[in-house]
């Protein structure tokens, strides 16, 4: 909203040409909000990434690490929202590849459950590296996380950008924001390097 407010703002359409403002849903600084498509349960619910420096260290034989993690929140309308009890998905100890992690595409049902893909940040260099990492969810309760693949789905790719290269200041990144079901495979949509558009074509059976 400005320099002093970082919030979510809801913004609705009956045929995405024409949009209204619903207002601030979310007033805590919040760095993405992920939309479930429809209802689950009869609630609306929504990944969420809130920002803050603070964070609890977990006992030394913990799976989990402390730090940025991917939270959910539920409403019964879309404008007012509740936090979730329960956590979400947690930077896991056995890696540091995911030691910031944040939203990515918005999570998409499937017979497994919901299908979550989300960036995670090793630290290295100015901004770090990202790469896309994925999740399932329980598809009734979404805080549940049936699998997590540690090993990440998109890695970031030097050679889209090499014609980009005079224009580049941060590298190692690609950045997932949407997927969409093609029948055997999934296209994904990601920026690379904060340049270019990256389409992926991802076989359905990496996530078997």
């Amino acid at each position: 909203m400005s320099p002093e407010r970082h919030c979510t703002v809801l913004y609705t359409s009956d045929d995405a040409l024409r949009w209204r403002r619903q207002g601030i849903v979310l007033d805590h600084q919040n760095k993405d909000m992920l939309l479930f498509e429809g209802r689950i349960e009869g609630r609306f619910w929504a990944q969420t990434r809130p920002l803050g420096n603070l964070y609890f260290a977990y006992p030394p034989d913990s799976e989990w690490r402390a730090g940025p993690a991917i939270n959910l929140a539920s409403s019964p309308d879309a404008l007012h929202w509740k936090p979730c009890d329960h956590p979400g998905l947690r930077p896991h100890a056995a890696t540091l590849h995911t030691a910031r992690m944040g939203g990515g595409a918005p999570p998409v049902l499937t017979d497994q459950g919901w299908l979550s893909l989300w960036h995670g940040v090793e630290p290295a260099g100015v901004a770090g590296i990202y790469r896309t990492y994925w999740s399932l969810l329980d598809a009734a309760e979404p805080w549940r996380v049936r699998r997590t693949e540690h090993r990440a789905l998109i890695e970031p790719s030097p050679a889209l950008t090499e014609p980009l290269k005079d224009r580049i200041y941060l590298e190692n990144i690609v950045f997932t924001t949407g997927i969409v079901d093609a029948g055997d495979h999934y296209l994904v949509a990601s920026g690379e390097a904060d340049l270019a558009c990256r389409m992926t074509w991802i076989d359905k059976r990496a996530f078997g």
